[in-house]
């Protein structure tokens, strides 16, 4: 009697070459399974169709879209000011970083990108950078999380806990922080905030010390992780990914060493790269990038214009009252700063038309904010550069040939988020369209006319 050939492929690369060519079986059947949308490792409202051929992944689309967010299409009904929260709103772990991306692209559209006070530009790379640990510690808590190691996720929620005490000191919120102010930021720096920052640094390299004792050469940790998934230098330049997706592959490229904004340049950074580009190399890029971020942050305390308590009184806004609202005091005894402010709140700051593009070094990769103006305080169009959504494309080359128990991991090494994912206004199903007279149109647009 013919028995079914057992699959002894260790080489991820082997299995994708046998599978792509259709292993040996009896019946050849591939069966088809929905990963998602609702999946603890998909890590939010991802789904993925996959085509097995056992347990083998022969095929895999991923399918985004189940959000309806539409943020661009809310942008561009709204002022530039007024956007500023739903930007945390996108890579929800680096609310702060979002923040800054967004009001660089508005003030490279103004022209005043380059004018910003230095204590303003010390103050956002400092929130940036702290953002950008928030984001990976979540990233590898839950990345550990998915694969058993529960103690990393509780343990790096730890540390997480203390950015969000520095968060709420400026800013007043822990999640949606909305610190960021087009020409500036919402306030300075409260007293001791450094003080406390410096003592977080201190406390968080030992943290990080622990993590990669319990990770780093743990051996089920590596069996699982290392020669997955491996993507080439060249396959990760054609499928557009940057981050630490993209650096660890070997790719030298990050925007605050490749394009500077900010004082950057002033700074001293190191740009971690992986050597083979698997799941193992992806993680501890960003293990690498944590420590990077610490030794930005305490450089920037060393050097911020005005010291702790900013006794020389260092701007942290630009001086231009019809780019930021002008003081309360002077708003209600002046004229002038009265009208400014209500030019503000009610039409937005005066852009230039014209169209531009920033990209802005997140977390996750490169954060892009193309605008195109027409004039006026809204934004014509808006386009937003997802690096969660441009991440994701690569699913399909990456998936074939592992095993659906490998799809936990991979997808945790790449370390997404859905929240900046489905960004659009979706076209209304044709289910979902209603008739109205002799023509159908979709509920949100509904005219009523008399007959």
């Amino acid at each position: 009697m013919a028995t079914v050939q057992d699959i002894q492929v260790r080489d991820s690369a082997a299995r994708a070459a046998q599978a792509a060519e259709g292993l040996p079986d009896i019946q050849d059947e591939r069966m088809v399974l929905n990963m998602g949308p609702s999946h603890p490792a998909t890590h939010g409202v991802l789904r993925i169709v996959l085509e097995l051929d056992g347990e083998i992944i022969t095929k895999a689309d991923p399918d985004v879209g189940y959000l309806h967010r539409g943020d661009e299409k809310i942008a561009e009904n709204m002022t530039y000011t007024q956007f500023i929260p739903y930007t945390d709103r996108l890579d929800y772990l680096a609310p702060l970083a979002n923040n800054v991306a967004y009001a660089l692209a508005v003030e490279k559209l103004l022209g005043i990108h380059d004018k910003l006070p230095p204590r303003c530009q010390y103050i956002r790379v400092m929130c940036a950078e702290l953002a950008r640990i928030s984001a990976h510690l979540l990233g590898l808590g839950a990345f550990a999380m998915d694969m058993g190691a529960v103690t990393v996720f509780l343990l790096s929620f730890t540390e997480r806990e203390k950015i969000y005490d520095l968060a709420e000191a400026i800013s007043g919120a822990r999640f949606t922080t909305s610190y960021t102010r087009i020409g500036g930021v919402m306030r300075d720096l409260p007293p001791g905030w450094l003080d406390q920052c410096q003592k977080f640094c201190g406390e968080f390299i030992p943290a990080l010390n622990e993590f990669e004792t319990l990770l780093t050469r743990n051996r089920i940790w590596m069996d699982r992780v290392r020669g997955l998934a491996v993507i080439s230098k060249a396959d990760a330049i054609d499928y557009g990914l940057s981050g630490p997706n993209l650096r660890g592959s070997g790719v030298e490229w990050d925007l605050r060493r490749n394009h500077p904004y900010l004082c950057y340049p002033d700074l001293q950074i190191d740009i971690p790269t992986g050597s083979v580009g698997d799941c193992y190399d992806r993680y501890l890029v960003r293990m690498e990038e944590m420590r990077q971020s610490v030794r930005i942050l305490e450089q920037c305390i060393k050097k911020i214009p005005g010291g702790a308590d900013n006794q020389s009184k260092e701007p942290v806004n630009v001086a231009d009252g019809k780019i930021i609202l002008p003081p309360k005091q002077s708003v209600m005894t002046k004229m002038e700063e009265l009208i400014h402010q209500f030019m503000l709140v009610t039409e937005g700051v005066n852009c230039p038309p014209g169209e531009i593009y920033f990209g802005h070094e997140n977390p996750k990769g490169e954060l892009g904010f193309y605008i195109f103006s027409k004039g006026g305080g809204t934004p014509y169009r808006m386009k937003i550069r997802s690096p969660s959504f441009v991440n994701l494309s690569i699913i399909p080359k990456i998936f074939v040939g592992t095993l659906i128990s490998d799809t936990v991991a991979i997808l945790g090494a790449r370390d997404f988020v859905m929240g900046e994912c489905d960004r659009r206004t979706p076209r209304t199903p044709n289910r979902f369209r209603i008739r109205c007279g002799s023509r159908a149109v979709s509920p949100c647009r509904r005219r009523w006319k008399p007959r």
